[in-house]
């Protein structure tokens, strides 16, 4: 009898404990599709699906990765690192542009087999430790993630150093508390470029700001991310989502390495400014209720 109750504990600890992943299952079919990984310019290289974009820079000290798409993603993006002829294993550091379920599903699994060290911004660090049930929008509704711990929290400014490559970690908040964006300075055999890769504000509430409990300088954040996002000068840009930089109407797979379809920096501009009018719409909106 005490055998079959130390069993039991131990099951009822097992499910107890268990982290259920939750992901909606009405998802984009694109954010599951296969992409071949590709250069985009100097260290930097796409490994990501057709619509979540994965990015690895490369370095003489082993590899960043940043984003690593929904928690099934995970093979395909060993996949395509390796079909590049990089080692999966060399991924040495991992961040991330947004706490989300379709850019970081994948993370707890790809910090457990590298061993790499995962760098936050400070603001998504708490919905990284509860695996998304604490996030303003998303834990409504119950779409959670693995939990998983960083081992190191950023701020605006801050710096990730590996080898020969500076990230700039750029806080970007709105979407969510600690959503970032990243820049850095690269370089190929025809000149150097300075690289952006933009987490674009986009706003996911149905509500009113004022409605936002657990998140009360959400649209002051928004504000200022908007206004801080149009003064970055770089040369070529690159966003959390393929479509939302066009990849696929700029380039079709197999295309030869051509770092000027990135270099679109009017179109960077445009997609803050319709961006900036749904912000505008939501507080003109809200002033109209009061």
């Amino acid at each position: 009898m005490k055998k079959l109750t130390f069993i039991l504990l131990l099951i009822i600890s097992f499910f107890g404990n268990a982290q259920t992943v939750n992901e909606p299952k009405d998802h984009s079919p694109e954010w599951s599709q296969p992409y071949e990984p590709f250069r985009i310019v100097g260290n930097l290289y796409y490994v990501g699906t057709y619509d979540l974009a994965s990015y690895l820079i490369v370095t003489n000290k082993g590899n960043i990765l940043i984003n690593t798409g929904l928690a099934d993603s995970y093979p395909q993006i060993k996949s395509n690192i390796e079909k590049l002829g990089f080692k999966y294993k060399d991924t040495k550091i991992l961040t991330l542009t947004q706490a989300h379920f379709d850019h970081m599903g994948a993370m707890a699994d790809i910090k457990t087999e590298t061993g790499a060290k995962l760098y936050v911004d400070e603001g998504d660090a708490d919905v990284l430790k509860y695996g998304g049930k604490t996030d303003y929008e998303m834990g409504k509704y119950g779409v959670t993630f693995k939990p998983i711990t960083p081992d190191f929290l950023l701020k605006n400014n801050d710096k990730i150093k590996l080898g020969n490559t500076v990230l700039t970690l750029l806080h970007h908040p709105g979407h969510t508390k600690g959503s970032c964006s990243f820049i850095f300075e690269t370089k190929d055999e025809n000149g150097k470029y300075k690289v952006l890769i933009a987490n674009l504000p986009s706003i996911i509430i149905d509500n009113k700001f004022s409605d936002v409990k657990t998140y009360p300088t959400i649209r002051k954040d928004y504000a200022y991310t908007l206004e801080a996002m149009k003064k970055l000068d770089f040369d070529v840009w690159v966003a959390s989502h393929a479509s939302q930089f066009d990849l696929h109407e700029k380039r079709k797979e197999g295309d030869s390495y051509n770092p000027k379809l990135f270099m679109d920096k009017e179109n960077y501009f445009k997609r803050l400014e319709n961006l900036e009018g749904d912000y505008l719409e939501k507080v003109k909106e809200e002033s109209q209720t009061k």
